[in-house]
């Protein structure tokens, strides 16, 4: 649910203290854009940058950024990192292949932050190349990134972690995110994420299993393609379907193989 608009405030949140928050490695093709997006609505830019070897650091620094060096530690733990160097209390974190679309910037603009046990989540479009991909497998795509560090924080999952927040509310606005560039990207990402998912299982004390890649592949095709109705949704629906029965049944292959 939308929280409620505030009709006295009209000046933008710049004025109300957010700093926005990024993790890097070799991201300067993409950090100027997302640094810029960030602007919009925070006073404060932090980077957490895991030792680029291109103009990533350069181009944060020549924008205002704030950039503090750190081997990586894990996706959790590195975003939780950079809190401790923001002067703001509440923090928007993006990673640096997404933008917040207009609708996020207007919606971002109307809250009212004195609610600090609350976070907010906003829709994620997922892009391959420059096709927004509409099918229900992967919108809306719900992602907490606006939140305040006295009250919530980055799991310290170090894949694909989450924001743990005691209230969280959803926003009806977007980030724009860059997923893949085309095919190739998408099935090399895919390859590289599964090992990560691998890893994930296995430290969660997931045990090997023969047919466990094939019966998770089909539980998630049958959730996508019915559940989520990708079967009727176009050229997206399959697209989106197909490579997450693949992503599924490699991630668990690739737990067996850990074991061997």
């Amino acid at each position: 649910m939308a929280p409620r608009t505030t009709k006295t405030i009209k000046m933008k949140n710049i004025t109300m203290n957010i700093t926005g928050s990024i993790i890097t490695l070799n991201e300067e093709k993409l950090i100027a854009k997302c640094i810029k997006s960030l602007q919009k609505v925070c006073n404060e830019i932090i980077v957490v940058d895991s030792n680029s070897t291109d103009r990533t650091v350069e181009i944060a620094k020549e924008m205002g950024a704030k950039v503090i060096q750190q081997d990586f530690l894990g996706d959790g733990p590195q975003k939780a990192f950079g809190v401790q160097f923001a002067t703001n209390d509440w923090i928007l974190s993006l990673d640096a292949d997404e933008r917040l679309d207009d609708d996020a910037v207007a919606a971002i603009e109307e809250i009212n932050l004195i609610k600090t046990d609350v976070a907010y989540a906003l829709k994620r479009k997922n892009f391959l190349g420059d096709h927004w991909m509409k099918s229900r497998v992967f919108y809306p795509d719900y992602v907490t990134r606006l939140y305040n560090k006295n009250s919530a924080t980055y799991s310290d999952s170090k894949y694909h972690a989450t924001v743990n927040a005691t209230k969280i509310e959803k926003l009806n606005a977007n980030i724009i995110h860059f997923t893949y560039k085309n095919y190739e990207d998408w099935t090399a990402r895919i390859n590289s994420l599964t090992s990560y998912d691998a890893w994930a299982l296995k430290d969660k004390g997931k045990q090997p299993s023969k047919s466990a890649p094939l019966v998770h592949a089909l539980i998630a095709g049958f959730r996508c393609f019915i559940l989520k109705g990708g079967l009727f949704q176009g050229r997206d629906g399959i697209d989106a379907g197909m490579t997450t029965m693949f992503r599924t049944y490699l991630k668990y292959a690739k737990l067996n193989e850990l074991y061997q």
